[in-house]
């Protein structure tokens, strides 16, 4: 296929252009800053004009393309003010899922967040394992996941053939970056996050299975690793975290309590990178 990837400088965004270029896709980088070269345009997509422009074609790049996989945005709060994330990552979503309805894409793959479900958990979710159907937005930036999702559900309904796929991710982890899980031991640890993360590189797979499965559409699926970071049991956490709240009768011992049962079921997504082979410790 011929995919365009948003936010292809950022560390999902490289892991993902890797492993589609590796499976044999011709793949179009699209980000505000990059490796000037073949199979990379620099673009703002902030502004429909060049958005729609680049997905249509680009000289010396492409004439058209198969896929669009959305990654681009503010990745977290703080780094701007509030509502600039807000207002950034809500336009370039709708400016790319919009131009590429427009120039004919029918499989779109794109990043929601476990923002979307509620982080940082403030207030305790329904039950435990946390699945795709709570859906709660805490700050901005989850608000505009949330928002983003209900745009494709409306999207889906204006072209019977389009499929959108959401992938939930959870904290994006680097193969470099498995130091922090020296405290795996300390019951705070990733509690905003349920205990979750996910390797980059096990982030590229599930885009790349979503790709694969694209049915006409939207699915939201879940994408962490199917342990959590810890080396405590989940049970033990669910209680300390979330006194009260139901928990699943077959929870494992230290399965994720972000739930990844729907990927695995229905993408058969797997991470295959885990914190208990990849953490050396200092």
């Amino acid at each position: 296929m011929r995919i365009a990837v948003t936010g292809s400088s950022g560390k999902l965004g490289r892991a993902t252009t890797a492993r589609l270029r590796e499976e044999g896709h011709e793949v179009l980088g699209l980000d505000r800053g990059g490796e000037a070269g073949f199979g990379f345009t620099r673009v703002d997509l902030g502004d429909y004009g060049q958005v729609l422009d680049s997905l249509l074609g680009v000289t010396a790049r492409h004439t058209g393309l198969d896929a669009l996989v959305h990654l681009a945005a503010i990745p977290v709060n703080g780094l701007v003010p509030d509502a600039t994330t807000f207002h950034n990552n809500m336009i370039a979503s709708f400016n790319v899922h919009f131009a590429a309805l427009r120039a004919g894409l029918r499989r779109i793959v794109f990043a929601s967040s476990i923002t979307a479900m509620g982080f940082p958990f403030d207030q305790a979710p329904p039950a435990l394992p946390v699945t795709e159907e709570h859906r709660a937005a805490r700050n901005t930036y989850g608000l505009g996941k949330v928002l983003e999702e209900t745009m494709a559900e409306q999207l889906v309904t204006w072209q019977p053939e389009l499929s959108m796929t959401a992938l939930r991710f959870t904290n994006v982890v680097g193969p470099e970056e498995y130091g922090g899980f020296a405290r795996a031991s300390d019951p705070g640890y990733r509690r905003d996050l349920l205990g979750s993360y996910v390797d980059a590189r096990d982030g590229a797979l599930a885009v790349s299975l979503a790709l694969a499965r694209a049915e006409p559409g939207l699915a939201v699926y879940n994408v962490a690793a199917p342990d959590t970071g810890l080396d405590i049991p989940s049970a033990e956490l669910a209680a300390r975290w979330f006194p009260g709240v139901p928990v699943a009768a077959d929870l494992g011992e230290f399965e994720s309590l972000m739930s990844t049962r729907k990927a695995r079921d229905e993408l058969g997504f797997t991470a295959v990178h885990r914190w208990r082979d990849e953490y050396r410790p200092a």
